[in-house]
């Protein structure tokens, strides 16, 4: 066996002999060490730090393929499939550069318990739910943040060498990513780190099996020696929680604030001055949800739709500017089956975002959002000057 103690811990729980494996999810030496150390424990089980989804997404590598992208949209979830994208993309450039396919050590995790007739369990919670958590706990700022950070780190993957990976080894890799906006805003350590140790610790004590071998990121360890012993509420790890309710107020108190402020300009200052409130409401969302859609290259008629409706749905809460400029830019440029082929390959680069279609109409989406959320702040002391 591969002499590296350090990455591997044993545990007793009830009747069960579970061996703990932390390693790197780009390291060469962490895809030895699991082979090794499988084929020498021979366990009945072994768990591995993926979800079902992530799961799939390596058993099946046409997945992509079939994407509904018009789906995602109305779903609501570009955000989140561009994020997921993002942190796909950091993953696998690391891994190009050091020549390992990314979660590789994974791969042959459950690669060699099958030949070995081990049964495989999944142990990481869902990332839809994950991302979904950290989504919410963001107010618009920090949103933004993560958005511009995660395409800044694409171009920080040169710096990173072969020494640094044993420093990764630590952290999570979505911790590592998120670490400056978590600065801010501690509860997203909770959300990526701290609950999923405590999902991964329940799930490797309930594996089926008399003796297991668990497989995750060396950057949990810590967190599951630590709640090994504790009691864990497995279903309060896996819900979803609500929108916040002063979310919820505020996306309704805005508009109506918005559509009082121009009756009071009509009201107080004539024609004129409601007149003049209109035309800076609508040309400073117009032109700020037409420029967020020109910065990620859309289509012209995507841009011109996403002018024409964001000073339109601004004022409804129930629809967003970038979910029309999305389905306009859908069905513009229309992806086809190539753009699906390449995007494992395209999402290496910032170039790539914006080059292929699937991923500029998750960009339009979110910079169309922004553009008009930006356009209401910007457009209420203007229309307030005029009053």
């Amino acid at each position: 066996m591969t002499n590296n103690t350090n990455n591997i811990h044993r545990f007793v729980f009830e009747d069960k002999e579970i061996i703990l494996l932390g390693t790197a999810h780009v390291s060469k030496e962490s895809v030895r060490l699991t082979t090794d150390v499988i084929e020498a424990e021979k366990p009945d089980t072994v768990c591995v730090e993926l979800c079902e989804s992530r799961y799939q997404s390596i058993r099946q590598k046409d997945k992509w393929q079939d994407t509904d992208i018009v789906k995602v949209i109305k779903e609501k979830k570009s955000f989140l499939l561009l994020s997921n994208l993002l942190l796909a993309s950091f993953q696998k450039r690391i891994a190009d550069k050091l020549d390992v396919k990314p979660g590789e050590e994974m791969i042959k995790a459950i690669e060699t318990g099958e030949a070995l007739g081990a049964g495989i369990h999944l142990a990481d919670r869902n990332i839809r739910i994950t991302l979904l958590k950290t989504w919410r706990a963001m107010g618009l700022w920090s949103k933004v943040k993560l958005l511009f950070q995660l395409v800044l780190s694409m171009g920080k993957i040169d710096e990173i060498k072969e020494e640094d990976i044993e420093k990764m080894k630590q952290e999570d890799v979505l911790h590592t990513l998120l670490s400056d906006v978590g600065k801010s805003l501690p509860i997203l350590k909770d959300i990526l780190i701290d609950e999923r140790d405590q999902y991964l610790t329940y799930k490797i004590r309930t594996a089926p099996g008399n003796k297991i071998v668990a497989v995750v990121g060396a950057g949990h360890v810590p967190g599951i020696k630590k709640c090994w012993n504790t009691e864990i509420d497995i279903e309060s790890l896996e819900q979803i929680p609500p929108k916040g309710k002063i979310s919820g107020i505020l996306k309704w108190i805005i508009p109506l604030a918005i559509l009082v402020l121009i009756v009071l300009g009509f009201y107080h200052g004539g024609t004129n001055a409601g007149t003049d409130m209109i035309s800076w409401w609508v040309m400073a969302n117009g032109i700020l949800a037409g420029l967020g859609a020109a910065i990620a290259l859309a289509h012209p008629l995507t841009i011109l739709s996403s002018v024409l409706a964001a000073p339109l749905t601004s004022l409804n809460p129930m629809i967003a500017a970038g979910w029309v400029s999305g389905l306009v830019e859908a069905f513009s440029r229309k992806p086809k089956v190539r753009d699906f082929e390449r995007l494992p390959e395209d999402i290496l680069s910032i170039r790539g975002f914006w080059r292929n279609k699937v991923t500029r109409i998750l960009l339009v989406v979110v910079f169309t959002n922004l553009g008009s959320s930006l356009g209401t702040f910007v457009a209420i002391p203007l229309m307030l000057k005029v009053l």
